[in-house]
């Protein structure tokens, strides 16, 4: 079963992208982390490594705090 939470900062993670126009590929040349991982942190499969967020938050131009700022 896959925790509410992790779905939902993988749903906020893919609007931020694709609202920037960046495909997961963009993402991943710009934050250092894989295609492979942001697909599955998108889908909420796996749980995110704080290097990981903070490096996609940097690529997404936002701060933790922005890019964690949504409701369950």
């Amino acid at each position: 079963m896959k925790d509410e939470r992790l779905f939902q900062l993988g749903q906020k993670i893919r609007y931020e992208r694709l609202k920037k126009g960046l495909s997961q590929e963009d993402l991943e040349e710009k934050s250092m982390v894989s295609r492979r991982t942001i697909s599955e942190i998108e889908r909420g499969n796996v749980d995110i490594r704080y290097t990981n967020l903070l490096q996609i938050a940097e690529a997404l131009n936002m701060t933790l705090s922005e890019l964690l700022n949504f409701k369950l």
